[in-house]
């Protein structure tokens, strides 16, 4: 492990130091993509699908997913209603990763349009992480559901 002047660690040891590694996505998990277009980074979706260890899944799924993708541009349309989409397979408890161009780039989405939007779709917005040059991610997550 490196220690940073912060007195924090910049990366441990091992394989778990890569964009996808920071999603907090495992092998196995099902993980669903949405809102793909031809300017979504290429490098990390198949990073992604490297850590699953295997493909992400389209909105025609049709079963639970661990996990949604959702590839968010501030010219897609209405974000909660794109927030509301996500979470029809998501399982309870699971996490909306919301790809967002970084603050600068064409379309970025605004933070605090992300902030307002998140609870009114019925999310927690917990982590923002830099997982590409060009893409921000936030992790929202859903309510568990009761058992």
């Amino acid at each position: 492990m490196s220690a940073t002047p912060g007195g924090g660690s910049t990366q441990t040891d091992g394989p778990a130091t890569g964009p996808a590694d920071r999603l907090g996505l495992k092998a196995g998990m099902v993980v669903q993509e949405l809102g793909w277009d031809n300017d979504t980074d290429d490098e990390l979706r198949a990073a992604i699908e490297d850590r699953i260890d295997a493909d992400m899944v389209d909105g025609d799924y049709g079963n639970v997913v661990d996990a949604v993708l959702l590839w968010w541009r501030d010219e897609d349309g209405d974000l909660v209603d794109g927030l509301v989409d996500a979470l029809t397979d998501l399982v309870g408890g699971g996490a909306i990763w919301l790809l967002t161009p970084k603050v600068g780039r064409p379309n970025a989405v605004d933070p605090a349009d992300i902030a307002e939007a998140a609870p009114v779709a019925g999310l927690s917005q917990t982590t923002t992480a830099a997982v590409s040059k060009d893409w921000s991610a936030t992790r929202l997550l859903a309510p568990k559901t009761p058992a």
